[in-house]
């Protein structure tokens, strides 16, 4: 019952705010035909709905599940595994993700079919698991995660020079959207609960933080990438 009443709170903290904006501006400023207006309100009900139940399974389902994942899978004693799954669930969440799909679908739009949804969404996805694969290399050999931010935004900076703007616009967002309400949760749950394992202390545990800043970077580069062949 806690729960639900946190989660309530959650949704009503992002809810509200945009919607008491919108009325505000509808009154004083953009004057929107009613029936906008109502389509408006109409949808952000439905937004709360659906983010509220949302919030419910990700508590219930996606973060236990991931954790233990994560904590089973050091026991195992077998780095490949380790990072292989990583890989697969990186890829997986990364397809499931919405925020990648409304990027995706408003870019073959603008682009008329050029740069279609199929090809974006996998090539952020593989960009995005191949990076999450390498913090899991990261947390099983130790690897201080400044190394690898700094070298993964190095190549970024030098890979943009090469690319046509288009994409170089494309991936910055394509990097973001990664860390939307799908991937964060169970991606985090994943890196918490492995480093948990194979740290023996608390502060060494939070070495599972960090991860999604990490893997973000791999969705940019593969963008980047893409927009290179596209050239």
């Amino acid at each position: 019952m806690e729960n639900v009443k946190d989660t309530f709170k959650e949704v009503a903290a992002a809810i509200l705010p945009v919607t008491i904006v919108i009325i505000l501006l509808q009154f004083t400023i953009i004057r929107l035909p009613l029936e906008a207006l109502l389509q408006f309100l109409i949808g952000a009900a439905f937004v709360g709905i659906g983010f509220f139940l949302f919030l419910l399974g990700v508590t219930a389902g996606l973060l236990p599940v991931g954790e233990m994942i994560g904590k089973r899978l050091p026991k195992t004693k077998k780095s490949w595994l380790i990072i292989g799954t990583g890989f697969m669930l990186g890829l997986a969440v990364t397809i499931a993700e919405p925020d990648v799909r409304v990027l995706a679908k408003q870019i073959d739009q603008v682009s008329e079919g050029s740069i279609s949804a199929g090809i974006l969404i996998l090539s952020v996805a593989f960009g995005l698991a191949i990076f999450v694969s390498l913090a899991m290399v990261r947390t099983i050999f130790r690897i201080p995660i400044h190394y690898l931010l700094i070298g993964g935004y190095l190549a970024v900076f030098l890979l943009s020079t090469f690319v046509p703007e288009a994409f170089v616009s494309i991936s910055f967002d394509a990097g973001g959207v990664t860390t939307g309400p799908m991937a964060v949760p169970f991606i985090l749950a994943l890196g918490v609960g492995v480093a948990s394992v194979l740290r023996t202390n608390s502060s060494s545990a939070s070495e599972g933080f960090g991860l999604i800043g990490l893997a973000s970077i791999g969705p940019v580069l593969a963008i980047m990438i893409l927009g290179v062949l596209f050239q």
